[in-house]
């Protein structure tokens, strides 16, 4: 049996019923992030008390695995874990732990023998954070979408030329394979898998007990325009400062190169090195960036949110969010506003 990219579960529609839970393996290995563990299977383990409240059976078996019977994360503290089991063993949901380590445990071949074998009998699999590199190597991303850590984005990419990687979203889901970005943003995946095993009530329920959104949907930026374009771009610390004070002014090639004092060929050359993006795509994220504040956070027009961040028109503003969020201004209202 192979990895499916086109398998896609059937989720379970109203309360559970009992039916037999589900295995989770969570895979760690030495030196993995702790928060890539403890965070999705908090998530299982809450919606299985909450069914248990209602006297219901749980919908998860969960269970860490690893080659080790006792594996240390990188921020020390040590889990005892179960033996890796057989690949073919029934598994609806193998979570791949990321962490510092990562790269080693990409390297040790039984570890991606056996995650490779796994991912062909489990319904999905889930790759946290870095995770996505151990799920690389064994060759679960090959013609996928897929997301990690917004720093290690344009490793993977290297890394794994086959793979579609993203540097955006919160999470993404590819048929059966789920990536995230950094560490927290497990907990954002896991209640997706939750809601799509149970219900958005359950998985509401869940966001509610632990105080935490089930609003960050997959579309959702990961990270900030204005700290992606800090990363490595001190030289344009001053520029970037104006710019995103002054969304609505001129913000073309030739009007941000004479503000750095700059040939707009040396600018355009210097920059791309500088932030790893043209001017242009720069700006439009911090356009975008701003738009999305003032969507959740007012209630003004969205003709009035398009010339205020610089756009022009409102049409302008919905490529820019099409390109960089997968949606539109409307929907992306809708779904983050809190007035409702």
């Amino acid at each position: 049996m192979s990895f499916d990219p086109h398998f896609t579960p059937n989720p379970i529609d109203g309360p559970w019923t009992g039916r037999p839970p589900r295995a989770v393996d969570l895979l760690a290995f030495p030196g993995f992030q702790l928060l890539d563990i403890a965070g999705p299977m908090q998530v299982f383990a809450s919606a299985n008390r909450l069914l248990e409240d209602d006297g219901l059976p749980p919908a998860y078996r969960l269970r860490i695995v690893a080659r080790q019977a006792q594996v240390a994360a990188w921020a020390g503290l040590t889990l005892q874990a179960e033996p890796l089991p057989d690949a073919g063993d029934i598994c609806d949901t193998l979570v791949i732990a990321g962490g510092r380590a990562v790269h080693q445990a990409a390297e040790d071949a039984v570890l991606v023998a056996w995650v490779a074998a796994r991912a062909t009998t489990a319904r999905r699999v889930a790759a946290v954070c870095t995770g996505a590199f151990l799920a690389g190597a064994a060759g679960l991303l090959d013609g996928r979408r897929a997301v990690t850590h917004w720093d290690s984005c344009a490793l993977l990419a290297e890394r794994f030329p086959a793979a579609q990687v993203e540097a955006d979203p919160i999470f993404i889901e590819d048929g059966n394979l789920w990536t995230s970005a950094g560490v927290t943003a497990g907990i954002d995946l896991t209640l997706a898998l939750v809601e799509h095993d149970l219900g958005r009530a359950m998985a509401l329920a869940v966001a509610r007990e632990l105080v935490v959104f089930l609003k960050r949907p997959g579309g959702q930026s990961q990270y900030s325009a204005a700290l992606a374009l800090q990363h490595g771009a001190s030289r344009f610390e001053t520029l970037h400062g104006w710019m995103r004070e002054n969304l609505a002014a001129d913000l073309s090639v030739p009007a941000l190169a004479a503000r750095a004092g700059m040939s707009e060929r040396s600018f355009q050359r210097r920059y791309r090195e500088a932030t790893g993006m043209p001017p242009a795509r720069a700006v439009e994220r911090l356009r975008v960036e701003q738009a999305r504040t003032l969507l959740a956070d007012t209630i003004q027009p969205l003709k009035q949110i398009a010339a205020r961040c610089g756009f022009g028109c409102e049409e302008t503003m919905r490529r820019g969010f099409a390109r960089h969020l997968a949606t539109t201004p409307q929907s992306y209202r809708e779904r983050f506003s809190g007035r409702r």
